[in-house]
């Protein structure tokens, strides 16, 4: 038996949603933001969210979207959010939910997966994502409009 259950995420862990976000932003993300986040994704036919559990607490949490492919017909499924408590990681939580996005995309009929990776902990995160067989293939240039 795995120690751990991966399930959708819902209303109730929005508390702990908010604790792991703020974990992986380094930015505090209160409940309410966490709830308004839960609420688009609830009303996204494209998004997911999901929670990975160990004994009744919630310690990681993974969103999966699908995405079009222009320049080469076909999808991918996005991990557009992962991230495991800090107390709870190298217990292959993190490679479950990962798994689980792999195996959405299959079930959507995708080619692959991708994700976005940022700066904070790189050296740890993406030596993890090339252990699974991911590889950088380019950077994601951003402009916020204020």
């Amino acid at each position: 038996m795995e120690p751990y259950t991966i399930r959708p995420m819902e209303a109730r862990d929005a508390e702990a949603g908010s604790r792991l976000m703020s974990q992986l932003t380094g930015q505090e993300v209160d409940v309410d933001e966490m709830r308004n986040r839960l609420d688009f994704v609830h009303g996204s036919p494209i998004d997911w969210l999901f929670v990975a559990e160990v004994e009744g607490r919630v310690c990681g949490v993974m969103g999966f979207r699908l995405r079009e492919r222009i320049e080469r017909v076909g999808r991918y499924g996005e991990v557009s959010v992962l991230v495991v408590d800090a107390g709870a990681r190298r217990q292959g939580i993190g490679r479950a939910l990962l798994e689980h996005a792999e195996h959405l995309a299959r079930e959507h009929g995708c080619m692959g997966t991708w994700l976005v990776s940022g700066f904070r902990r790189a050296e740890e995160a993406h030596r993890f994502y090339a252990e699974l067989g991911y590889e950088p293939t380019g950077y994601r240039f951003v402009k916020l409009f204020e």
